[in-house]
């Protein structure tokens, strides 16, 4: 571990909203890639960014689950540089998954960086991807003398896993009591993930800036303008009563000083009403004003506070994280509604001259639930890069058509996308889907044989209650088989209730309690330590697991109390076990033990 680095730490305030959401669909996952003048050779590609994690160790983290809130825990996994053959940001968080937030991959002359926002920003992954370029260059071309990149500063590890969000919070900044109004919202069948349609645009910045100032206007203004007026024109007339209004991230650390490599952005709403005789001229001007008006250290202060205040609220943190987060899927819903799309500039990428006879672009996008537009330059090329779940390409026609009636030159770049287009395999996928169907066709056999020899359905339900049984334990089985400690212990909870409602509805012999439940508990707390040395698990993946099946082993003494267990014997021992166990890890692991604690139930 290097010196000063945390060996976990909680999400900024950004990421707090991102693993709830992330879906198969939805994979909260951005690339930024470098394209170079020459094929890319893995082996150095691979040292090169052994290299760059040195420098980011912050990166090296995976996501895990506490009680109250997600947090991100260090990992001694090595990222690996791949060869390309996923589709384009494609899923990284996979709950339960021990996985890096961020994947490396190349494809002929192509570096990829792909990254789960929960882990950082654009600001982050373009800093990450230039330090990964220049140790790729400088090992590929040592007879070259390669200047510094800007990247190089002198930050400290506090400083690049800083929460600049709290640090800059301030309960004394009023709230925003504005409220947009909800907008249009882009409708109808979506494409899934693997047939998502990258469409990038290669401009002149020299062009496009000089078409800017011509009408006073900054280039991320002006693409706005026209990003709005072509979204516009494929909305029905019906529903043109509501704004088209676009999601403009930005950069906090231009207003707050800040060398954090976690999340530290906001956003502004950016949108426009249209009417019969509403121009161009007309929305560009509207949305200059809104620029110059939400772009002011005081506004971007007052919204930035409104997104930590919610985090800080005492009731919000005491919720469990299990129930707290479908109140973040609800939220980011009903932001949503005021949200047509999304335009993120990263800005600049900024190489020595020396570099430029390796580098030929730069390129950034991102997935998308139907549409999104991002951009970034590099020399004198501002690249374009749309994502779309929308079939057909008609909103990104009439974009061009704009840059066509002010002439700008333009390139469309058809890049080649490996995985695009194809299914990805589902890892087990089918086994379960044959599985649940013939755990349905058992009961619905059952079914049919007993009324034909009965005329009636008096055993059919015993039966039908069993298949329902089975699948259900296997179902939890395959949704938690990523993490098998975990699974043992919902297959503890849901096999010890099985047991008592079946022993309940057969007369209430009490075996579920006699016998299941302490029998069960034994067979966890043993398995753990067993599990932890096979697969070579760090204390922080066991301990609080092993804590969760000590105290469940220390249930049935509690029931023998009662006078709920009738044969005490197994109860007796279980308790006793456990008791021993939990007592060992206090003593003898107390300091990681309440760490994991400390970790699992932050509010």
């Amino acid at each position: 571990m290097k010196s000063g680095y945390s060996n976990w730490r909680k999400l900024d305030n950004a990421a707090l909203a991102f693993p709830p959401a992330t879906d198969k669909n939805d994979t909260r996952v951005f690339r930024m890639y470098c394209e170079l003048k020459e094929t890319v050779d893995p082996e150095i590609l691979q040292t090169a960014l052994d290299h760059t994690m040195e420098k980011y160790p912050l990166f090296q983290v995976v996501l895990r689950k506490g009680l109250f809130w997600f947090y991100l825990e260090r990992r001694d996994i090595r990222a690996v540089a791949k060869k390309e053959v996923k589709p384009p940001c494609s899923r990284l968080y996979i709950p339960d998954k021990k996985a890096l937030l961020f994947e490396v991959s190349y494809y002929e002359n192509r570096i990829n960086f792909e990254v789960y926002h929960a882990l950082t920003d654009g600001t982050g992954a373009r800093n990450f991807l230039q330090e990964l370029v220049q140790n790729y260059l400088k090992l590929q071309h040592p007879e070259t003398r390669f200047p510094e990149t800007e990247t190089r500063q002198r930050a400290t590890f506090r400083d690049h896993e800083e929460d600049s969000f709290s640090q800059y919070y301030s309960s004394e900044t009023p709230k925003n009591k504005e409220k947009n109004p909800r907008a249009v919202r882009l409708k109808g069948e979506m494409l899934g993930h693997d047939d998502m349609q990258i469409l990038e645009i290669s401009i002149p910045v020299k062009e496009i800036l000089d078409k800017a100032r011509s009408y006073g206007a900054s280039i991320t203004a002006y693409l706005s303008a026209i990003f709005i007026c072509s979204i516009h024109e494929e909305i029905p007339r019906n529903r043109q009563k509501r704004p088209v209004t676009l999601m403009v991230p930005v950069n906090l650390r231009n207003f707050f000083p800040s060398e954090s490599m976690a999340n530290f952005f906001g956003w502004i709403e950016v949108g426009y009403t249209f009417t019969e005789t509403t121009t161009f001229q007309d929305v560009l001007e509207d949305v200059k004003k809104q620029f110059e008006t939400e772009l002011v250290k005081e506004k971007i202060a007052m919204h930035m506070n409104g997104y930590v205040r919610l985090e800080k609220n005492p009731v919000i943190r005491a919720v469990p994280l299990e129930v707290k987060k479908y109140f973040l899927m609800v939220g980011a819903a009903l932001g949503s509604r005021r949200i047509t799309t999304v335009y993120s500039n990263i800005g600049v990428v900024r190489f020595p001259e020396e570099y430029e006879q390796y580098i030929e672009r730069f390129g950034f996008f991102t997935c998308t639930e139907a549409l999104q537009l991002c951009s970034c330059s590099y020399g004198d090329e501002l690249l374009l890069g749309f994502t779309s779940k929308i079939p057909g390409e008609s909103i990104q026609r009439n974009f061009l058509e704009y840059l066509k009636k002010d002439e700008i030159s333009f390139t469309e770049e058809r890049n080649d996308f490996p995985g695009c287009g194809e299914e990805q395999k589902k890892e087990g996928r089918k086994a379960y889907q044959t599985f649940t169907f013939l755990c349905l066709a058992a009961a619905v056999l059952c079914g049919m044989i007993n009324y034909m020899t009965a005329q009636t359905l008096n055993w059919f339900w015993f039966a039908a209650a069993g298949s329902f049984c089975a699948w259900l334990v296997v179902s939890v089985g395959y949704t938690k088989r990523r993490n098998i400690l975990k699974n043992e212990m919902w297959q503890l909870l849901i096999i010890t209730a099985i047991a008592v409602l079946w022993d309940v509805f057969t007369g209430w012999h009490r075996w579920s309690v006699d016998f299941v439940l302490p029998f069960g508990a034994m067979a966890v707390l043993g398995s753990i330590p067993v599990i932890a040395k096979v697969n070579h698990l760090e204390p922080e993946e066991y301990l609080f697991y092993l804590v969760q099946a000590g105290i469940a082993g220390c249930i049935p003494i509690i029931l023998v109390w009662a006078g709920i267990v009738r044969f005490t014997y197994p109860s007796v021992i279980c308790a006793g076990i456990s008791f021993l166990v939990l007592a060992g890890l206090f003593i003898f692991q107390k300091k990681n033990t309440v760490g994991e604690f400390h970790k699992k139930l932050r509010m």
